[in-house]
């Protein structure tokens, strides 16, 4: 409930103003005096004043409520101030106003228009507060982002803001940290912001994929072996644990971590100690693990797959990361830092990137700027440098003359190192180039085409993507009509 602090050296101006204000739903501070008043504000939260403009008997001048009115605005500049007064002096009014009073009265006051501009007054000053708190916030944000060891991260969605914000917010304390999301995504490099903007930044940063590694290996990885443990163990081996002492041990994937190894990981996780393979001595460390999984471990626990406990020693703090088609504001920016300053993408290819599902996230994407810089047939990357096709799905025929103004749906399509085939859809414009590219139903002279294909064949080199591009076709069309001629790809 707002505060509203009435000041006035009559007291029944003071009840009549604070029993309406009430009635209202406000709640109301009086007083008879400046002095008073001053030490009012500076106790309380209020959220506006009404103030009369002479205290002393016989006096018309405002001075005294002048005086009073610069010494609100020196301890809180933007407080909603209404002035009130019997003695209307314009010229004073009009000062005041300016200096930034909120509205000058005259008494008698009409009771609905002083609280139409009191509800006003107090919704702007509360979101002049929310404004203020907020951009304190973001400063403070901002200051901490720009002396924060990022790692080479690059990003500008909002999505990615907040996680990075957790991921530091989490840096300053020890406790364990899950990081969930898809493969991909940059899990590992979340991992790399927390041990870099951490207390232990200057100590060991171990990390571990665990879904890498043969089980049979992995409780000797993390936790040492001594010679002759098992089969091949000629040589005492250091655990990944003993190797992180003192410092930061990432494990990756720990959703593969056999049931075996989560009995000792929960071990250490409580109390710091565990044996190597092949001993009986017992080993203390201190560690701050950060584990990351795209698994659904709460579906692993329910199956018996995953420890329940051991999940909520891990999960002390959850820090999701969203997938890539989530937060399409980093795509181009990633694209951008990925093919440097001797590259440039036009329109189009910005937006069949954009549209793209990128099932294998970061990683597909960077992968995708490598195929397309090492392809490339002129600074400008293409579509089909990227691996990704245009193909005609839904012609739009206009009744204008000029068909480059008509209307398609295309379809982009990747050829998925993941075995998959990823499409989206968006709108452009048709050209000859585009519907070229179709297959036609009959060719007058297949031997001729079949020879001016084996020719640019020869001109390229075998690069299927070049010589599309002298055919004006599509890699798909291109394929096809080898495969229809017997073309050895």
């Amino acid at each position: 409930m707002d505060t509203i602090l009435i000041v006035d050296d009559n007291q029944a101006v003071c009840n009549a103003l604070a029993l309406m204000l009430e009635l209202n739903g406000y709640q109301t501070l009086t007083c008879l005096s400046p002095d008073v008043a001053l030490e009012l504000i500076r106790l309380h939260d209020v959220a506006l004043v009404i103030q009369d403009m002479n205290f002393t008997q016989d006096t018309t001048s405002g001075e005294e409520g002048k005086s009073l009115f610069y010494a609100f605005r020196g301890q809180q500049p933007k407080l909603p101030i209404i002035l009130l007064t019997a003695w209307t002096q314009l010229e004073l009014a009009v000062e005041l106003v300016k200096e930034g009073a909120a509205d000058y009265m005259g008494k008698p006051w009409d009771d609905a228009k002083l609280l139409n501009s009191i509800s006003n007054l107090i919704s702007l000053h509360r979101l002049s507060k929310e404004n203020a708190q907020f951009s304190r916030v973001d400063s403070q944000r901002m200051v901490a982002i720009k002396n924060a060891d990022l790692c080479g991260m690059f990003f500008n969605s909002g999505a990615m803001q907040r996680c990075v914000d957790l991921a530091l917010q989490i840096a300053k304390s020890d406790v364990s940290v899950l990081i969930t999301g898809p493969n991909g995504a940059g899990k590992d490099k979340l991992a790399d912001i927390i041990h870099a903007n951490s207390a232990l930044r200057v100590k060991p940063f171990i990390k571990v994929n665990i879904g890498a590694l043969p089980m049979e290996l992995l409780e000797a990885e993390l936790f040492g072996a001594e010679a002759g443990a098992f089969t091949g163990a000629t040589k005492t081996r250091i655990g990944r644990f003993e190797a992180a002492d003192g410092g930061t041990l990432f494990l990756d994937e720990i959703g593969n971590l056999p049931l075996s190894g989560q009995v000792k990981l929960l071990r250490v996780l409580q109390t710091g100690e565990f044996e190597r393979l092949g001993s009986h001595q017992t080993r203390k460390v201190n560690v701050r693990v950060v584990s990351a999984t795209n698994a659904d471990l709460a579906e692993d626990i329910q199956a018996g797959r995953f420890r329940e406990d051991l999940f909520y020693r891990l999960n002390v703090i959850e820090l999701p990361l969203a997938a890539l088609n989530d937060r399409k504001d980093d795509i181009l920016p990633l694209v951008e830092h990925f093919i440097g300053v001797d590259f440039s993408l036009s329109r189009q290819t910005q937006q069949v990137l954009l549209e793209h599902s990128w099932p294998g996230n970061v990683r597909e994407l960077e992968n995708a700027c490598k195929r397309a810089m090492i392809l490339a047939s002129s600074p400008e990357l293409t579509v089909e440098d990227f691996g990704l096709e245009l193909v005609n799905t839904e012609l739009g025929i206009s009744s204008a003359a000029d068909s480059s103004t008509n209307f398609i749906t295309a379809a982009v399509v990747e050829k998925s190192p993941f075995g998959k085939t990823q499409t989206a859809s968006y709108p452009m414009r048709s050209s000859v180039d585009l519907m070229s590219n179709t297959e036609p139903s009959n060719i007058e002279n297949p031997q001729a085409e079949k020879a001016n294909i084996e020719a640019e064949l020869d001109k390229h080199n075998g690069v299927i993507a070049r010589v599309a591009k002298a055919l004006g076709l599509s890699r798909q069309a291109l394929y096809r009509r080898m495969d229809k001629y017997g073309i050895d790809k």
